[in-house]
């Protein structure tokens, strides 16, 4: 796969503050007409989301997909449950993990891959208040060396 063949619509970046990422897969996802539209122009937040799973099937919630503006009758509610598409076995996986292990399922980031729209599921451990103030420290002192290795090499 080449790098034109995926282009990134939106990313969850407080799910890499908040969350610990074990392990990402990739699902589609079950949309609607104008959805498709909204997801092209890149209205869509995945800030508060997560994903449940159901009667053996995984869905998303708290997606928001904004309107699409000439879509008039035909949008869908911008907060619908929308489903996603994984194979049964790994659903069932990742089932055994959220309910024994305490691991919760976070989407990190929506994307098109070749013209189909995808959906990376992070399967995620929770950060304590310490953890997320070590990596903004780490995140901190990466940033002051680089600047001083810059102003030495001017």
């Amino acid at each position: 796969m080449t790098k034109s063949d995926t282009k990134t619509i939106a990313q969850n970046k407080k799910a890499y503050h908040d969350y610990f990422i074990i392990e990402s897969m990739e699902a589609g996802i079950e949309l609607k007409g104008t959805e498709v539209k909204s997801l092209r122009a890149g209205r869509v937040n995945l800030k508060d989301s997560w994903c449940s799973i159901v009667d053996g099937e995984i869905f998303i919630n708290g997606m928001h997909i904004s309107p699409y503006e000439q879509g008039n009758i035909f949008n869908k509610d911008p907060m619908r449950v929308k489903k996603l598409l994984m194979h049964k076995r790994e659903i069932m996986r990742l089932f055994g993990l959220v309910k024994q292990d305490g691991y919760s399922l976070i989407p990190v980031s929506v994307y098109f891959k070749k013209s189909r729209i995808k959906v990376q599921v992070g399967l995620c451990k929770g950060k304590k208040l310490y953890d997320k103030r070590a990596d903004i420290a780490a995140k901190d002192a990466k940033r002051n060396i680089e600047r001083h290795m810059k102003e030495q090499f001017k």
